[in-house]
């Protein structure tokens, strides 16, 4: 009779045999009452998990099939990383950290305090202060991170113009002899390799007036994890500010120059004044000026940008 009541009601796989009801067990209840058979939900409950159909979450087991190229592009990347270590040229690793809301809005995580911060029911947008958009360079030589927070989108422009920053007050200071960079980043977002403007606003700006080369090395579909980035800066900065609602763009600053681990990460925040907008196309011409050599490994996802123009010694 039970079997009857919920055949309808279940799902599953038939090759494996694990199943489940969509039906609660009220209404299975219900059925078998109209049924003319009255049991008690626990009798119900028990009578199930003889069959194996219990109650249960979503669970994220199954993987799409990898890139073909993903464990060569890994391997490429480390070689590249020796290679650039040896001749103590730079290598940052770039990427932008996910955007929150400021204002009284509620941060995953707990605090230790007498009393629970008190939060907004609705994480509504237009009721916050603005929107922080955190773009992260770390460099991997130095364990030390710098966060560029905007209040406005997350740009190709934008990219370039906190690398450019960097190199400007830190990098070229740091590595006064530096004549090469090499750049980790993500497949995709505002510095993914099919992001035209970024290749662009990376010649224009970072390669040609500093005569600096400039390799970039992109992780495959799929593995951003793997960017020192985000285990190394992204993931302290948000168990720094845990808990804590960014009710103000200083506050937010201040949890990410008040990240520090046990291995000696410092991180330094600036706040980006500039607004970008979107939709910045580059013109075909401008993109076949570019002076830009695909590796022969994964070429879609490792070339180097040259600069046009003489590197100059002051």
């Amino acid at each position: 009779m039970l079997s009857a009541v919920v055949q309808s009601e279940v799902a599953g796989d038939p090759v494996s045999g694990r199943c489940w009801l969509r039906r609660s067990l009220a209404k299975v209840r219900i059925g078998l009452g109209q049924a003319g058979r009255w049991l008690a939900t626990a009798t119900i409950r028990r009578l199930l998990r003889k069959k194996n159909i219990r109650p249960k979450s979503n669970v994220k087991h199954l993987k799409a099939n990898p890139h073909p190229e993903r464990d060569t592009q890994f391997a490429y990347i480390q070689r590249e990383r020796q290679v650039f270590a040896q001749l103590e040229q730079p290598i940052i690793s770039i990427d932008t950290k996910s955007k929150e809301l400021i204002g009284d809005f509620r941060q995953a995580g707990q605090v230790w305090c007498k009393d629970a911060p008190e939060v907004n029911m609705h994480d509504f947008p237009s009721e916050a202060l603005g929107k922080a958009v955190p773009y992260g360079i770390y460099d991997t030589q130095t364990n030390t991170g710098y966060v560029y927070v905007g209040q406005s989108a997350d740009t190709p422009e934008f990219a370039v113009d906190n690398i450019v920053c960097w190199w400007c007050h830190v990098g070229q200071i740091a590595y006064p002899h530096a004549t090469d960079l090499l750049i980790l980043a993500d497949g995709g977002g505002s510095n993914g390799y099919r992001a035209r403007c970024f290749k662009h606003q990376l010649q224009l700006k970072l390669a040609d007036p500093f005569g600096l080369i400039l390799t970039l090395a992109h992780y495959p579909p799929g593995a951003s994890k793997w960017n020192p980035i985000e285990h190394r800066l992204f993931s302290q900065i948000s168990n720094t500010w845990a808990g804590t609602p960014l009710t103000s763009f200083e506050r937010l600053l201040d949890g990410i120059r008040c990240t520090v681990t046990t291995t000696g990460l410092t991180v330094q925040a600036t706040l980006i004044e500039t607004l970008y907008q979107k939709g910045v196309t580059v013109p075909e011409p401008e993109m076949a000026a570019l002076d830009i050599q695909v590796h022969t490994t994964c070429p879609l996802w490792n070339y180097t940008i040259y600069p046009r123009t003489p590197r100059s010694y002051f």
